[in-house]
């Protein structure tokens, strides 16, 4: 969806118009452009430039019986990317010469003046025009991302960036949210990855953080009684990176006070809907809800694709009276036999079942039985072991391909999910145009070391237990829910957030239960948040958002870097600017450093 302001806005003392926006009804007037020089043409006498600026391109036409002489000799000197001003006046094209392609190509300007004023040295790529055009490698766009910048695709993705912004602003700001800034110098905390470090030089050996996400901050804003917050806030992490994911980046963090889990959830569906609908798709007003319990067990993650079927079931019952040493074993353990019927899967050949073995052992599966029902007859390594009650109970019709894991849940839900992903790929099962939203609800508020038993949170630390789980099993909490809850689009998670603990004395508790239980260590880390607990805190939740994610989604873009200015690579190096970089000893020492190991 295009995005352009009226020409008026646009106008300065030395442009009267922008480039892309001239049309027919512009004709006979005299107007003052500037932009960048796409490409040039010099006929003999007659030179053509297409003029560029953010709203699109322009011919100018240079000749001798409207433009000067030194008009003419600087039109056909002047060099690719330059920037240049010129004054002339709107002719409307004859109709041969129509440019169908350019949406001022039924005019072009009859320059009568015109000046270089950013001579522009050979660029180090071309500025790709049209979606279709060849571009360089994205190393060496990433490298002259000034350069890159200037392509449509990722001005369009910034301009979009900008509007998804603005309503976000507006749908807030409309239902009494106010936007407070936390700090970004800050101390460090457990939030799930590593922090970013940052020197003090006034205070030796001690150190701040870059902040991982602001949710102490704007819990304590609830304590201070402003009711409703948010923030499009930066955050940093220091974690391996992916496509999605880069170490700095932007989130739409958002808390309330007096509110349960589903006033939080309609805020999120609302403003989602806003987005969604700014980008030129509708969407339902309101989300489905799946348990993370339901979201494991059928689908193997617990940010499920819900736009093709391949559920996941349990096998167990039928495994267990069959006499096969490999799922004997497992069911003897306390694991269980789980799996998914592929339609159609029984044409694949060896090769592309072993393939899908492959991806279930990344996952850390020992390996995929399979079972093929073809032309009436059943294949595979389970088929003499197969009783008439287990070929009834297993349902296959004719063509189907069951594929089993038989591990504990937490190997095979991993890996079937890996299994059933690309089954829904190569069975061609995903509608790109479909949009399917989902809350998956009831996460585990911890994780337990199944070797040690020690507890880890599943989400963060001030997310509150639910209250009927602390009432049924007080003392297990390891069979705890959480108030926690993900939005998540095709597979893809779009924000977080719970309702958090409020009252002090089960937040102490909480922190005992994930190993820090002396009091004098609680109050070292955590002092500043237990204090504004203690002096009265309201219930409160929230939720965040990562805007990157979502404008990368509605944008098209394949990657994060596509919708960021200024991206690291995966590597986390800029290459634009050439950071990190090693510094000088002396400013080391400024701040009571010192590198050691093979740089030093």
């Amino acid at each position: 969806m295009s995005f352009q302001p009226e020409q008026s806005v646009l106008a300065t003392s030395l442009r009267s118009d922008p480039c892309g926006l001239l049309r027919l009804e512009d004709v006979g007037r005299t107007v003052q452009l500037g932009g960048w020089v796409h490409r040039s043409r010099d006929l003999g006498g007659l030179v053509f430039i297409d003029l560029r600026d953010r709203t699109g391109l322009v011919q100018l036409a240079c000749g001798p019986a409207w433009s000067a002489a030194e008009t003419l000799r600087l039109a056909a000197a002047v060099g690719v990317e330059s920037v240049v001003l010129c004054e002339g006046e709107v002719v409307a094209r004859e109709a041969d010469r129509v440019n169908p392609e350019m949406a001022t190509g039924a005019v072009e300007i009859r320059v009568t003046a015109l000046t270089v004023v950013g001579p522009a040295v050979t660029p180090a790529l071309p500025v790709a025009r049209g979606r279709g055009e060849k571009m360089a490698a994205e190393e060496l766009r990433l490298r002259h991302r000034y350069l890159d910048l200037r392509r449509p695709e990722l001005q369009d993705n910034l301009v979009l960036r900008h509007r998804l912004l603005q309503v976000t602003r507006r749908y807030l700001s409309d239902r009494g949210y106010l936007e407070l800034e936390t700090p970004i110098l800050t101390k460090p905390t457990p939030e799930g990855a590593r922090d970013y470090l940052v020197p003090s030089r006034v205070h030796p050996g001690e150190f701040y953080a870059l902040p991982q996400s602001p949710q102490i901050y704007k819990q304590l804003f609830m304590c201070c009684g402003f009711d409703r917050y948010f923030q499009v806030a930066r955050c940093f992490r220091d974690e391996d990176l992916r496509a999605d994911r880069q170490p700095e980046f932007t989130q739409i963090d958002i808390e309330a006070s007096f509110v349960e889990r589903e006033d939080i959830l309609a805020l999120a569906e609302g403003l989602l809907g806003a987005l969604w609908t700014e980008a030129g798709h509708a969407i339902p007003a309101h989300f489905d809800r799946m348990s993370y319990a339901d979201a494991m067990e059928f689908y193997g993650c617990d940010r499920p694709d819900l736009r093709y079927g391949l559920r996941l079931r349990d096998y167990s019952s039928i495994f267990a009276g069959l006499d096969f040493a490999v799922t004997r074993s497992a069911l003897d353990a306390g694991a269980r036999v789980r799996g998914m019927v592929v339609p159609g899967g029984a044409a694949w050949s060896r090769k592309q079942v072993d393939e899908l073995e492959a991806l279930a052992k990344s996952a850390g599966a020992g390996g995929l039985l399979r079972l093929r029902h073809a032309d009436g007859a059943y294949d595979g390594p389970l088929a003499k072991f197969l009783t008439d009650d287990a070929r009834a109970a297993f349902g296959l019709a004719d063509g189907d391909l069951a594929l089993f894991v038989a591990a504990p849940d937490r190997i095979a839900s991993p890996a079937l999910d890996r299994v059933r992903q690309e089954c829904a790929r190569r069975l061609e099962l995903i509608d790109e145009r479909q949009q399917c939203f989902l809350v998956v609800m009831d996460f585990p508020m911890f994780e337990q070391d199944h070797v040690t038993g020690a507890l880890t949170a599943v989400h963060h630390p001030f997310t509150a237990p639910h209250p009927a789980d602390m009432q049924s099993f007080p003392d297990a909490p390891a069979r705890w829910r959480a108030l926690a809850y993900d939005v998540v689009l095709n597979g893809t998670e779009l924000g977080g957030g719970s309702i958090r603990i409020s009252d002090p004395a089960m937040q102490s508790r909480m922190f005992s239960l994930l190993g820090i239980g002396d009091v004098a260590d609680q109050e070292r880390r955590f002092g500043f948040l237990l204090e504004g607990l203690r002096a009265g805190a309201p219930p409160h939740g929230g939720i965040a958002f990562g805007f990157d994610r979502i404008a990368m989604l509605l944008s098209g873009a394949p990657s994060l870097r596509d919708v960021i200015a200024f991206p690291k690579t995966t590597a986390a190096r800029s290459l634009f600017e050439g950071a990190p970089v090693a510094v000088p000893i002396e400013d080391l020492e400024a701040l009571h450093l010192a590198v050691t190991g093979p740089l030093a």
